[in-house]
């Protein structure tokens, strides 16, 4: 081989060794973590906390609790007019869905609405009990956003 630079740096240093008299001998004792607070001084900052918490508490919970009851009275009162305006428009949808069949079938000859060939559906009932139609039927007159939403409404309830 001929010689090159390589050759002759790699010969003029000097591999690194231990120290004279060797390394100092490691530290193998346990080192424990500094102590900011003791035991005793978590359970008395423990107490302090907690002393403190029910005070606070003590002290709002009369608010909070007037504050629930009258949430819980305002949803009482207003829940007889939500159902009322929910009855309501379910009847209005009903006679939609009647006013309009009817005019669908005007020309059909000895079509009658609510009645299957001239038959009442229900006999058994007296002629003005409501008869709570299926979801399909509800929404037939209505579009299909419609019946999904109020589909989804019931699944996911």
């Amino acid at each position: 081989l001929p010689e090159s630079g390589m050759a002759t740096a790699a010969a003029s240093r000097k591999q690194d060794g231990p120290p004279s008299g060797g390394y100092k001998p490691l530290d193998f004792s346990r080192a424990p973590a500094r102590k900011i607070i003791g035991g005793k001084g978590l359970i008395v900052g423990h107490f302090a906390l907690t002393a403190g918490a029910l005070y606070l508490y003590f002290q709002n919970y009369k608010q909070v609790h007037r504050d629930e009851v009258e949430i819980r009275s305002s949803m009482l009162a207003i829940t007889p007019l939500l159902q009322a305006e929910r009855d309501r428009a379910y009847l209005k949808q009903l006679r939609r869905n009647r006013d309009e069949e009817n005019s669908l079938m005007a020309n059909v000859e000895g079509w009658e609405t609510g009645k299957y060939k001239g038959e009442p559906i229900f006999k058994t009932l007296p002629p003005d009990t409501l008869i709570k139609p299926l979801h399909n039927e509800y929404f037939v007159h209505g579009s299909g956003k419609n019946y999904n939403e109020w589909n989804d409404i019931l699944l996911w309830q």
